[in-house]
């Protein structure tokens, strides 16, 4: 496990050193100053191995954070303690620099003494950690505090505080997709895969449990009919409209506030939430995507010295819609000499520095369709080698998910206070952007 941690300056100074193992000598300090800060050449491993002892550093401004071992431990997790510890930081004197440490260095040693023990890393929590260190030090608690921070460290809510109020109480539910794709010239889907999260912005007061419902197809088999009327009932209330019947997917993350036993045996998503914004899911999916737009692209070489590019953009979403931020981007060979580009929507531009032609429509209707033309001029070369056409890749923003993802319903619990789900006001938007969305030409 970890056997040192050191925070160094700039300059190599030493800032804060606490050694938890014997293995551990006063030369480390020295061996990693001389080897990776003043190093002659600039050491771009985050790793380094001096004398079978390793240096896990990162860097933050000017300050050098070192983590020392002689044992093979998991680099990963040492790393995410290493981020946790300047995030815990950060969260008690704000930015990491030379005088904030030298300030608060002996609330940083109680930090240290919280969260490594004997080398092995303890809680990392913020809230939890505040909650019996301050600025000033360990203050000594009453019983309610003591048993506050005992149920905090053992229990199932260290992410969130109790006591919250708010005047209005508000949830903000955005589903963000990112839909990837390659295509053949002939239309054919070769690979696409959407890519999903689901960020929430939670305002409630007191200590409420959510439930929340989706177009899942393992949840909706599991519910039976009338449970699914109950909820789509629930969902019509809120605002929320209905797409595909259910979706496939394949895989998904929870945040660390979902009740995992809850999932698995009643298959529904309950928990309670962060104060904030936080990422409750992440997901993917395979089968039916609701592809945006489709690019059909026709080439031409006209001899040696001349190619004719034809590109249609379709988009096939609503009418009712706009995609917003589209962008197509359209390869040109390397002796490419002078473009001639033709568009009805939008700008194109042909960008040298690139070898593409850059296609922006600022906004595209729902069942549109797009067209561009350009000739291409071509420099004489001796390479006989035939051009690779590079795939048209495309950028846009269309507000819905592609995977035909829903919100079903959206359910809040507070018995200790005195409001209901009615009293709750919930916003839910949809967001479908490309990731790499390419089709070969």
């Amino acid at each position: 496990m970890i056997g040192g941690i050191f925070i160094y300056n700039h300059k190599g100074e030493v800032l804060i050193s606490r050694v938890y193992r014997d293995d551990i000598g006063r030369n480390a300090v020295d061996a990693f100053r001389v080897n990776v800060i003043h190093a002659r050449q600039q050491v771009r491993s985050p790793v380094t191995n001096i004398a079978r002892t390793s240096f896990f550093h990162i860097k933050k401004s000017n300050i050098w954070l070192a983590a020392v071992t002689k044992q093979n431990v998991n680099a990963a997790m040492v790393f995410e303690f290493l981020h946790k510890m300047t995030n815990v930081m950060q969260a008690y004197f704000g930015k990491i620099s030379e005088d904030n440490i030298k300030n608060n260095f002996v609330l940083i040693y109680e930090i240290l003494d919280e969260i490594l023990d004997f080398g092995y890393p303890q809680n990392t929590d913020t809230g939890i950690l505040k909650t019996f260190i301050t600025q000033q030090g360990i203050k000594s608690q009453s019983k309610e505090e003591t048993s506050q921070i005992t149920s905090q460290v053992t229990g199932q809510i260290g992410w969130r505080r109790e006591g919250i109020k708010y005047r209005r109480n508000e949830l903000f539910l955005d589903v963000l997709e990112s839909v990837n794709l390659l295509m053949s010239p002939q239309g054919q889907v070769l690979s696409a895969h959407v890519a999903g999260r689901i960020v929430m912005k939670s305002y409630l007061s007191g200590m409420p449990e959510c439930k929340f419902g989706i177009n899942d197809k393992l949840l909706m088999e599991s519910k039976g009919k009338s449970s699914t009327d109950e909820t789509s009932s629930a969902g019509r209330s809120s605002g929320m409209s209905g797409g595909k019947t259910s979706i496939a997917i394949d895989d998904c993350q929870f945040h660390q506030c979902v009740k995992l036993s809850k999932f698995e045996t009643e298959h529904s998503i309950s928990f309670i939430p962060p104060d904030g914004e936080f990422e409750l899911m992440r997901y993917r999916t395979t089968k039916d995507i609701s592809l945006p737009f489709r690019v059909i692209p026709l080439v031409r070489e006209v001899g040696r010295q001349k190619m004719e590019v034809k590109v249609v953009v379709k988009s096939n979403f609503k009418p009712s819609l706009l995609a917003q931020k589209v962008e197509v981007r359209i390869p040109t060979p390397l002796n490419t000499s002078g473009v001639q580009v033709i568009c009805m929507k939008g700008k194109a531009k042909y960008k040298a520095s690139e070898n593409a032609i850059v296609w922006k429509i600022k906004r595209m209707g729902g069942m549109k369709e797009c067209q561009l033309s350009a000739e291409i001029e071509l420099l004489n070369t001796n390479d006989k080698k035939k051009w690779t056409r590079p795939p048209i890749s495309m950028n846009f923003e269309v507000p819905f998910a592609p995977s035909g993802f829903k919100v079903r319903y959206l359910k809040v619990f507070e018995p200790k206070l005195n409001y209901s789900d009615h009293d709750v006001i919930k916003w839910v938007r949809y967001i479908g952007k490309s990731g790499l969305y390419e089709t070969r030409c």
